[in-house]
Order: C-alpha cells, then structure tokens, then sequence
C-alpha cells in the first residue's frame, strides 16, 4: 500500500516538473516538498468528487502558497478532475485553464482565488466560519442529520505567516475557535531570498498555542505515515489546527535546500536526476495507470458511500414540505442570489434629515430582515460606522447564529475572511473609516477578481474628520477604491441616494464600496434613486441658458445646489450634476453621458479628494476642486476654510471659473 502511494506522489512530483519545465516559469522547490502533504490530504481525507466539483458538502482547500499551484494542478488531475494532460502542456500559457496562480474561476476543483502571501489564509478562515454558520441555520430546521458538515484545509509555507493579515486571520479563528480549520504549513526555512533564519526567528508552536490552536510539528514532512497520522489526529481536536511539516526545499534536486530552486525552471539534467531518484521512468507529461486506478479507487472507497448518501438525502429535503429549508437550499446551491429590494416599499418624508451612518444603518437592518444569509462587522467601530444588525448575537462559538462579526481592530484579515464567507454562498458586509481602505485593498482587490457580493462601508469620508488631524483625514483613499476592476464605488450625498445604492447592492454579484459622510443631510428635492443607479444625473437644470456644469458628490452636492442659487444671481445659470459612481456613469452609453454633461460646456468638479480620478470630465485640472494635499488638525469649518473648502471660498473660486471666458 505505502509502495503505491509513493508512486503516486513521485509522480505528481514529475509532473509538477514537467508542467514547471514546459512553461519555463514556475516554482519547483516547493513543488516538491508539498507533493506528499497534498497527497496525503486529497488521497486519505479531503471529501469530495471529481465528478461533481461543487457538491455543497464537499471540504474545502486553499492553497495559500499559490506558488504550488503546478502541485495542486497535478494532483487534481490524477485525482480525476477535468484536467488534462494537454492543459498541464498549457500550464501558465495565455488562455489556459491552468493559470500561473489558481483562479476559482478558471480550474475546475479550485476553492478559492489566490492572491499575494497570506491572503489564502484569511479567505479560509472566512471559509470555516461560513460553514458553521450555514450548518447551525440549517441545523435548525432538519435535526435528523447534517445538509452542511465539511471541513476547510489551508495549505501554506514560510513566508504565509510572516505576513501580518496571516496572524490576524489566525487569531481570529482561535477567538471563534474553528475546530473545522487545519492550516497545514510546509516549514522548509528558506524562500527566494535565502534562508528564514535571517528574517523569521519566533517559535511557531508557542505562538499558535497562545492564540487558541491545536499544534502538532511533523520532523520528516516527506514521510507519508507521518503526515497520515498528523491530519488524522489534529481532526480530533475542538480547536482549529495547524500542522508544522518540516521540509526540504527542492528536495532531491542537487541545489535542494537552497534558494536558487525557489522560482524558475530546473536544469533538465537536474530534473533527469531527479526522476531517475524517484524511480519515474514514464515520459513527460505521463502517469501510470497504476497509479491513477489507485488514487481513483482511494477516494471512492473513502467518499463515494458519504456523496451517495448525501445525494439522496439532499433530493429527499428538496421534495419536503419545509418550504424555508427549501428556499435557504436553494440560495445555497445559488450562490450570489438576489434580495427582493422592491419588496421594501421604502417612504420617504419630504422633511427627513438624518446623519447619513444612521440612514444607512436603518436600511441595512430592513435589507437583513429579507435574508439570514447576509452578516457582517467592523474593525471595532460598529458604534461609530452604525454598520450592524439589531436583534441578533455577535458571532461567537457559543452563539453561532450571530450576524454581527466583531473582528477587532484587523481591517486586513477582516476583508479578507469576508471574501471566504462570500466564497460559501452568503452576502456580506463590513465597515471601518475611510482612512483604512488601503489596509483592506489587497483582499478587496481580490473579492472583485472573484465577483463576490461584498459591500465596503467606508465612514468619516473628508477633511471634515478634522479633529484627529491630517492622519485620519482621508484624501487619496477615493480615488484608489475607484481604480479597482469590477468594483463600483458610491459616494451617496443623502436618503434617496442611499436607497439607490441599496437597491444596487441587492441586485449586484459584485463588490461595492460605499463611502459615506458622517454629516446630518436633509432629504434633496430632486435626487433619484434610480437615477443614482446610473451613476450621475441632473439634479438642478438650468433653467435658460447653459453656462457651465458643477459635478458634485457627496455633502458637496448640497453645497453646489446652493452655490448654483447664488451664481443665479450673477446672471449665471448653472447645471447641478450629482455623481454618486463615476463607474455607473462611465457605462452609460454615449448620448446619455453627452445628455447629462454635453461636450464643449465648462464644467467644475467639486469633492474634498484627489483630483486624480476626473480628469476625464474635465480637461483642466483647475477646474477639479479637490485636495490634493494633507489635511490638518483643528475645528473642521477652521480646517475647510485652511484648505480653501469653505463655503466663501468655494462660491469666490467657482464664481471666477465660470466667469472666465
């Protein structure tokens, strides 16, 4: 039996190589200290089906180290999954199902999208706690046996956990004590840069212990027994786990244990010598069939009963009378669903004036009411963001229904552990003040690569923050959130516009910021919420002659409709343009666009940001009144004025810009 299993990792190692090789790009030192852990982990525990990729119950894994992806690629494909020997020939090539770093989206039987260093480890933390999560929703309603019961496996290395966003990800879990999470981490002690003595010197045992996790340190990494024995006892613990497996790094190769093996191709007379210490005599690209009619025939014996099983209870619930069990299946099985926003008959009095966090907080607590699979937190300032649902826990072990997440002050491992919970099938939702955007953009940079439903409630949106001084101010953070792809960022100036954004988030598969002043703000005459889903319209039109356009976002569009009144009586007429998405508005057609902001007419920007990201509706950069500098600590109408946003100032500047021929 173990003579077969080495076979079968030796030749996931050559097949790593040859895919490496081929593609001439690629990691191979990794690639072989990890086949035997991932073997071990797809041929004796992970449960799943090649058959059916997407079986709702099936464990989930993240490879972390993206950087293995030649090692995962090969193990799915003699696992059995839709990977053929022509796509490991096409490995990292343009167009190819086997990209460069696994792409959920991309390769059948991939989790997860992988990003930077330590991002998988986030995402799969975000993974378990969705699970217990949907299991105890559905526990509620079928006791007889469990709908969800799987598990969520987190391969990574060296250089996952001396990222930041990994501690604060682990930490979390052992707080929510996740006993479903493993981390199964290859120790090899060097990375591309030489070895990690020089850079990474605490001890890893005591640190996960001390953070709530079972901890298990495996000596011969390569050793199947010993990895077998590991993962079988760490799933015995009511805490999450993390298994050290000390490692070579390129083992085998002649430059083994050494950086050089860490990124590119071997020699071919290395991986010659390789193959010919692993005993592979089959061609490039070849497996034997020996090997594949075993590992096959491992993981039906382990799992085939379990899925059949399943199968058939499953199409039992879907033929029950439990009509809401039916329906939480099916917005499970349809991940990204949509939430009947129309079904809210918001009413909204002529006289409303509201700070803008509680506006939103109240539609977020109706929006929550239509759906138990929507939740979310903060970064430790719900009292202040009002981002959070009333009526119900935070999320705890001992209160796993809660749809509040408290995840302390971890902006990082907060975006990313939301992508993992979208990943399972659920909206969600976090918040924290504008200033933090950046610690959240590799993860939300992510989330938009995968088109998850995520929503960024970003707060204290200016330099009106003033009192904490320009280190809390935020003025460049706009116009990062709006270069990210397949994203759309909102800057809503009041109620009407909120509900627009609402209504948008409800329907949209994809993330969203949204970025709001704390400011109390009346209800506008003539915003629209289904005008705010176009991105920019009218909101005040000339009433004879067109002399010029005021773009506004934000508390500034009240500001410029009050600024358009007084320029009225300088014999001015000016059109009002509220642009709550530039992104919506950019993908309006062209004579929408021409309607609302017609070529050859001066027009002025207006919002306290870079002016980096409107230049495309105004070629002077003097006519974008933005702040292109930091701002400064003190009283915000001593701050606005100090920065020339005061109101004088603006309606002094503004004036003169239209008044110039």
């Amino acid at each position: 039996m173990i003579e077969n299993d080495i076979n079968a990792v030796n030749e996931i190692k050559a097949l790593a190589l040859d895919m490496i090789s081929n593609a001439k790009s690629g990691y191979p030192g990794i690639s072989l200290s990890a086949a035997p852990i991932l073997y071990t982990l797809y041929a004796k525990h992970l449960n799943y089906n090649p058959e059916n990729p997407e079986w709702l119950n099936r464990d989930r894994f993240v490879l972390a180290s993206g950087h293995a992806s030649s090692v995962l690629y090969a193990t799915l494909h003699i696992c059995g999954f839709p990977i053929s020997k022509e796509d490991l020939k096409q490995y990292r090539s343009l167009n190819s199902i086997l990209p460069g770093f696994p792409d959920k989206d991309i390769t059948v039987g991939v989790d997860a999208t992988i990003g930077s260093a330590g991002l998988g480890i986030s995402t799969g933390v975000g993974l378990a706690l969705a699970e217990r999560y949907i299991e105890n929703i559905l526990k509620s309603e079928e006791e007889n046996e469990a709908l969800i019961d799987y598990r969520t496996y987190i391969y990574c290395s060296d250089v996952d956990l001396m990222e930041g966003i990994s501690y604060e990800a682990t930490s979390f879990a052992g707080v929510q004590k996740l006993d479903k999470l493993m981390i199964l981490c290859d120790l090899s002690g060097v990375t591309n840069d030489g070895s990690v003595a020089t850079t990474f010197i605490e001890d890893l045992e005591l640190r996960f212990s001390a953070i709530g996790f079972y901890v298990d340190t495996i000596k011969d990494g390569n050793n199947l027994k010993l990895i077998d024995k590991a993962i079988t006892n760490a799933k015995k613990s009511k805490k999450p786990s993390i298994l050290f497996f000390k490692t070579i790094l390129g083992k085998d190769s002649r430059n083994e244990n050494k950086s050089v093996t860490f990124e590119g191709p071997l020699s071919d007379d290395d991986i010659f010598a390789i193959k010919r210490k692993l005993n592979v005599t089959v061609a490039p690209f070849e497996v034997r069939k020996d090997s594949v009619v075993y590992i096959r025939s491992l993981i039906n014996e382990r799992v085939g009963e379990k899925y059949k099983n399943y199968v058939a209870y499953f199409n039992k619930i879907k033929t029950s009378a439990n009509d809401r069990l039916l329906s939480l299946l099916y917005m499970l099985v349809n991940k990204n669903f949509v939430i009947p926003f129309e079904s809210l008959n918001f009413k909204v009095n002529d006289a409303y004036s509201e700070n803008l966090l509680m506006t939103n907080h109240k539609i977020l607590n109706m929006v929550a009411k239509k759906t138990e699979f929507m939740l979310g937190g903060s970064a430790d300032v719900a009292s202040t963001t009002k981002a959070y649902i009333e009526n119900t826990s935070i999320q705890m072990p001992e209160k796993p229904l809660g749809r509040n997440i408290n995840f302390g002050l971890r902006e990082e491992a907060m975006a990313g552990i939301l992508n993992g919970i979208s990943l399972s099938g659920l909206k969600t939702y976090c918040s924290t003040k504008l200033i933090n955007a950046d610690r959240l953009k590799s993860s939300m940079r992510l989330g938009a690569l995968m088109n998850l439903p995520v929503t960024y409630f970003f707060t204290h949106d200016s330099i009106r923050s003033s009192f904490d001084g320009p280190t809390e101010e935020p003025v460049e953070q706009l116009t990062m959130l709006r270069t990210i792809p397949n994203m759309v960022t909102f800057r809503p100036c009041d109620i009407e516009e909120i509900l627009g954004v609402w209504e948008y988030i409800c329907k949209q598969k994809s993330p969203v910021s949204v970025v709001l002043g704390n400011e109390v703000m009346p209800k506008l005459p003539t915003t629209n919420p289904k005008l705010t889903l176009r991105g920019g319209y009218i909101v005040r039109k000339e009433e004879s002659k067109l002399d010029g356009i005021l773009i506004a976002t934000g508390k500034e569009v009240l500001d410029a409709l009050n600024l358009a009144l007084e320029l009225k009586k300088e014999n001015l007429d000016i059109r009002v343009v509220s642009m709550p998405s530039r992104e919506l508005f950019l993908k309006e057609d062209k004579t929408y666009q021409e309607q609302i902001l017609p070529k050859n007419c001066k027009t002025v920007v207006l919002e306290p940001s870079s002016k980096l990201s409107w230049g495309f509706f105004t070629p002077d950069a003097d006519y974008v009144l933005g702040i292109n500098d930091f701002g400064y600590s003190g009283k915000p109408d001593e701050v606005l004025k100090k920065c020339g946003y005061d109101y004088e100032t603006l309606k002094i500047t503004i004036a003169k810009l239209f008044l110039n021929p």
